[in-house]
């Protein structure tokens, strides 16, 4: 798997990783959103550099521009709840793709250290060669990531596929490379050092689903 860690050269990414990452800032939630949707933004203008291209023309008030436009059919996909605004920030570049939904999420067995990937509603269109981006903020164990993509399998053969997520323990990230294929991609704004007994990324931010749209009951 070919690894992008946005975060190994200084950007204006910094300043927002900061935010989400601080325990007074994250508390507005609204900005902490917002600043999801804004790395989105970023990482998916630095993957726009990998697509593929055709010479187009355009014909403007004065005459003709040549320009390369993108000619890739792309499917984003997204892991409800914390997605959503990763999801948009991505979309807000992509705005031509088609979207795809789906439930993940941390089914604990018998205490919390000990749980399961349970995937529940999806909605995908047909993947058979398209350009997949499957999109979570939090890549932890990377078992959801992976999860989701066996659920997405019946739906068809992506062209190529690329990970988005905005942090990362270097356990997720080998857990990932380890189960996709030598030419996905991983975008990804910063990998953090391990995960804690309960499988959260150490120092990382704490529950992105929670810090974006309110505390939830666990089931």
């Amino acid at each position: 798997m070919q690894i992008h860690n946005i975060s190994q050269q200084n950007s204006i990414l910094n300043n927002f990783i900061s935010e989400i990452r601080s325990v007074t800032i994250q508390k507005d939630s609204m900005r902490f959103r917002r600043n999801i949707e804004r790395i989105g933004e970023i990482l998916g203008y630095e993957m726009s550099k990998t697509l593929h291209y055709q010479a187009s023309s355009i014909e403007t008030p004065l005459g003709i521009s040549p320009i390369n436009l993108i000619n890739d059919d792309i499917v984003l996909c997204s892991i409800l709840r914390a997605g959503v605004p990763l999801h948009n920030g991505l979309l807000n570049y992509f705005d031509k793709a088609e979207n795809a939904f789906i439930s993940a999420y941390r089914h604990h067995l018998h205490n919390p250290e000990s749980f399961e990937i349970i995937v529940e509603y999806l909605a995908c269109p047909n993947l058979d060669n398209k350009t997949l981006i499957l999109a979570d903020p939090m890549l932890a164990t990377g078992q959801s990531m992976v999860a989701t993509f066996e659920a997405l399998k019946p739906f068809g053969t992506p062209k190529e596929i690329h990970l988005v997520s905005i942090i990362g323990a270097k356990e997720g990230v080998d857990y990932v490379s380890a189960h996709f294929n030598a030419s996905t991609h991983l975008w990804i704004a910063a990998i953090d050092e391990k995960l804690n007994e309960k499988g959260y990324i150490i120092p990382g931010l704490g529950d992105a689903g929670d810090l974006a749209f309110g505390e939830k009951l666990q089931r």
